[in-house]
């Protein structure tokens, strides 16, 4: 068999030497270079099936090669390597067209990973930081960040996780992510909510059960941990188990080995297993409702999910993401929400978290009549929780004029005190002067940039509270 050629790009010659001679190790034949001039160069001239690059190449990035023609028109797959890789610089890559990105220094053993799955045309899926009815974790949140890069480092073991966090902070997508980045991505996804069945029944869909095990049960039955093999199981609301079932869960745990109801024969559980819950695990120990030995078993790592209401930065990123979702499968047209939409949004306490949200969006932009969504287009109890927290002297303003007010006297008090000087002013407020003089004016604290101090009086007799823009 031919060996599989490999074009490798890098500007640290120590590097590139070091990978060229353990690929050709490996088996492949290499054609190695310093710089995206001469990758290009041969990439016209030459057929590869695959092709390795640093991201930063000198003043030059990786990214130039993903829209080469020769990359293109061939679809030869494009693996990056960074040495400072981060979240963000893995969506770029992949949504450039990368089919990997790794962070520097490389282990052989991702490396080999990375090019079995470029070759084999299978696309790594890095999941960012949503949270939708089915594929995406959207959000820019250090906790999430954190949380992805555990995914990372977990992907491939068949270590069992434990994802924790309220209803609807996202946990099944989690999993699924998790499914997706690992080696077993082309074997099933099975998930199972234990919340929603009996005790005869959730032991029956877990394990399967044989014909006339009990009354109803008129034929054999496969169990999710049967149909599981090969890829992953997801058992939600994991708290709700009684104890006779912890017992069997913690067997499964622990010999992978189960029988079907009914059935004396044993079955070896061939599937990496999640478990999420809404509940804390440990009260429930100390409580005495959930075993301690099988907490200890699922709680291995532990992935927590922030509560909406805790990123709060994301909101706005979730709500264009849902409003283009709405779009695409209605047919409406939206520019999204006004900002004073928004800021109602943003002070609503989300305790249905993100699935909350999603319902609220699609709602608004169903029922709105304008492009923009505005406050009027948000559910009453939304609207009226936000009204209730204005105080009485804001009412009948719009929120942009209320918002106003205390941002007016705050920089009003801060001219008064260093005596007019506005680089002082802007100094204790903690922004630089252009941004002061902006703001001023915008706020009718000055008609020009005055900056002697003879100016304070005006600015101190002219305002009241009660003035508006």
């Amino acid at each position: 068999m031919t060996a599989q050629r490999i074009l490798l790009i890098d500007d640290d010659q120590l590097v590139l030497e070091s990978m060229e001679s353990w690929l050709q190790g490996q088996g492949y034949e290499i054609e190695a270079v310093g710089g995206i001039d001469e990758a290009l160069q041969l990439l016209e001239k030459k057929r590869y099936e695959l092709v390795i690059s640093d991201m930063r190449l000198g003043t030059r990035s990786g990214l130039e090669l993903l829209q080469a023609d020769a990359v293109v028109g061939t679809r030869t797959p494009v693996i990056l390597m960074s040495g400072y890789a981060t979240l963000e610089t893995s969506i770029e890559a992949l949504r450039a067209g990368a089919t990997d990105l790794l962070r520097k220094p490389i282990l052989d053993e991702d490396l080999v990973r990375a090019i079995d799955r470029a070759v084999g045309g299978e696309r790594k899926v890095v999941a960012r930081p949503t949270v939708t009815s089915g594929e995406r974790v959207i959000g820019q949140d250090s906790t999430l960040r954190e949380t992805f890069d555990v995914i990372r480092n977990v992907a491939d073991t068949k270590t069992t996780l434990l994802i924790t966090g309220e209803s609807g902070t996202g946990k099944s997508l989690i999993a699924r992510a998790i499914h997706q980045q690992s080696e077993h991505r082309n074997g099933p996804f099975v998930e199972i909510a234990c919340g929603a069945l009996t005790d005869t029944l959730l032991e029956s869909e877990l394990f399967g059960h044989v014909a006339g095990a009990f009354t109803g049960a008129v034929a054999d039955k496969v169990g999710k941990f049967a149909q599981a093999r090969g890829g992953t199981i997801f058992l939600d609301e994991i708290s709700t188990a009684s104890p006779q079932m912890q017992v069997k869960l913690l067997r499964v745990l622990q010999e992978f080995r189960f029988e079907a109801v009914g059935s004396t024969e044993t079955q070896e559980a061939d599937a990496r297993v999640i478990l999420a819950t809404n509940d804390d695990l440990n009260q429930a120990v100390e409580d005495g409702t959930f075993r301690r030995d099988l907490y200890y078993r699922v709680n291995v790592i532990n992935l927590e999910m922030p509560a909406l209401r805790d990123r709060l930065a994301d909101l706005e990123e979730l709500c264009e993401y849902f409003v283009t979702g709405v779009c695409q499968e209605t047919g409406k047209q939206s520019k999204g929400f006004s900002e004073d939409a928004l800021e109602v949004l943003r002070r609503h306490a989300w305790p249905g978290n993100v699935r909350e949200l999603q319902n609220v969006v699609e709602r608004a932009v169903l029922l709105s009549s304008e492009r923009t969504i505005g406050v009027e287009d948000l559910p009453l109890q939304l609207r009226n929780a936000n009204q209730s927290q204005v105080p009485a002297s804001t009412r009948g303003m719009t929120l942009k004029q209320a918002l106003e007010r205390p941002e007016r006297e705050i920089i009003r008090q801060a001219l008064v005190a260093c005596q007019g000087n506005r680089s002082q002013a802007a100094d204790v407020l903690g922004i630089n002067r252009t941004t002061l003089y902006k703001k001023m004016k915008r706020l009718g604290l000055a008609a020009d940039e005055p900056s002697a101090p003879e100016d304070v009086a005006a600015l101190a007799g002219g305002m009241t509270l009660n003035s508006t823009a």
